[in-house]
């Protein structure tokens, strides 16, 4: 995508008047009291290394919470699952257990499965019952929906709302293209389930790549739904790349201004911590300080917005 933020002043292309006006129209009285932003790591940035170093990691570089990733290097060096669907409960409490002993507090996992896919409701039901094991309290998931594929997920998402609930799990859908592009295509989908326990969780970096969309706006539109973040950034140029929070084009206060007050805990997920233009780090200790990097600047916007 070769569109700058500069290029769109305002703009929520397609999808901005319709959006605005359901956020409008949707908006709650602001509430006083702060958002207790959870500010966590996804282990998916350390996926070139195991799951152990990972936490080692996410704890030596300041977070106090921690998001499951989906692969890591396991003992014969090549990628495994973290967690499997066929994986017992006893591994899901096994895994959070060794984040807590490094005083990393569990707080989202990915589903691995589709919103649309066929086997798509009692997969995301082994899922929650996992991240239920774990103590896990969000369970993220999401799709791009094809021609003819809403039904399905309206008629999966309404199946799972209740099952989840039952279990102390939210699941929250992010963005992923197409018809679900922008957190104003998502909350058409949250509000069509109309289910507590379905929500969204926030992904700018994708809002910004996939379809060149303005993230501010949209969010601005549908914040009300917004439980969750997925963080990461989104350059344009002069490389299209999506990056670590405070590296690319996205202004991460006007972002989080529309949740800065909400009285709900919301976790903030690191899910890209990476320089732009510059490769990966080798080693886990760079790994390490890209992501002390983006704990300290997460924290600083919040902080800032929350400070009055």
């Amino acid at each position: 995508m070769s569109h700058s933020l500069a290029q769109r002043p305002g703009a929520l292309t397609r999808r901005g008047l319709f959006g605005l006006a359901l956020g409008a129209a949707a908006a709650p009285a602001a509430a006083a009291s702060p958002t207790n932003f959870q500010v966590a790591c996804m282990t998916i940035v350390y996926s070139a290394f195991s799951f152990e170093r990972a936490l080692d990691g996410i704890a030596a570089a300041g977070y106090g919470y921690v998001a499951w990733g989906t692969r890591h290097r396991g003992p014969s060096g090549e990628p495994e699952e973290l967690i499997a669907l066929g994986d017992p409960d006893s591994k899901a409490v096994r895994l959070a257990a060794m984040g807590r002993d490094r005083g990393l507090e569990p707080v989202m996992m990915f589903s691995r499965v589709y919103v649309g896919a066929a086997d798509s409701v009692p997969a995301h039901t082994r899922r929650i019952e996992q991240a239920a094991a774990a103590g896990i309290p969000f369970l993220l998931t999401f799709g791009k929906i094809e021609a003819g594929g809403r039904e399905a997920w309206i008629r999966n998402l309404r199946a799972l709302g209740p099952i989840a609930r039952d279990h102390g799990v939210m699941i929250v859908i992010k963005q992923h293209g197409g018809n679900t592009a922008t957190g104003v295509d998502c909350q058409r989908i949250v509000r069509e389930v109309d289910d507590d326990n379905v929500r969204i969780c926030y992904d700018a970096g994708n809002v910004l790549d996939y379809e060149g969309d303005d993230p501010i706006p949209d969010i601005e539109a549908c914040s009300q739904d917004v439980r969750a973040f997925a963080i990461k950034d989104h350059r344009d140029w002069p490389e299209d790349r999506d990056c670590g929070p405070g590296f690319g084009e996205i202004d991460h206060y006007r972002l989080l201004h529309p949740v800065a007050h909400t009285g709900l805990t919301m976790p903030l997920a690191c899910e890209n911590i990476f320089e732009p233009l510059l490769p990966r780090p080798k080693n886990p200790e760079g790994v390490d300080a890209l992501a002390r990097r983006a704990r300290e600047y997460v924290e600083t916007v919040t902080r800032g917005l929350q400070a009055g």
